[in-house]
């Protein structure tokens, strides 16, 4: 399922018009990026978490020369399956 697949979804779903299942859809992502900035964890309860995961500063080489390379510090989100996620799936 991509982005449009889920606002029609929503459109559907909650009798909403594409443009409001767009917005509410634009402000769920904005919130979460928004507390992936500020390093917050954030829990859907029955489906997922998140959390940010620090990686050190390492070194790596360039797979097509071989040379070393200095790889920077980085901050990802981690994405943590839930409980009745799994089971759902894997049922």
């Amino acid at each position: 399922m991509n982005k449009l697949e889920l606002i029609s979804t929503l459109k559907e779903r909650a009798s909403l018009t594409k443009a409001e299942a767009a917005e509410v859809i634009r402000i769920f992502f904005d919130s979460l990026a928004e507390s992936f900035i500020k390093g917050e964890r954030v829990e859907i309860r029955g489906l997922c978490s998140f959390h940010i995961k620090e990686y050190k500063s390492y070194t790596g080489r360039n797979p097509k020369t071989g040379q070393k390379v200095k790889i920077p510090p980085k901050r990802l989100p981690f994405f943590k399956c839930g409980k009745e996620l799994k089971e759902r799936v894997d049922y």
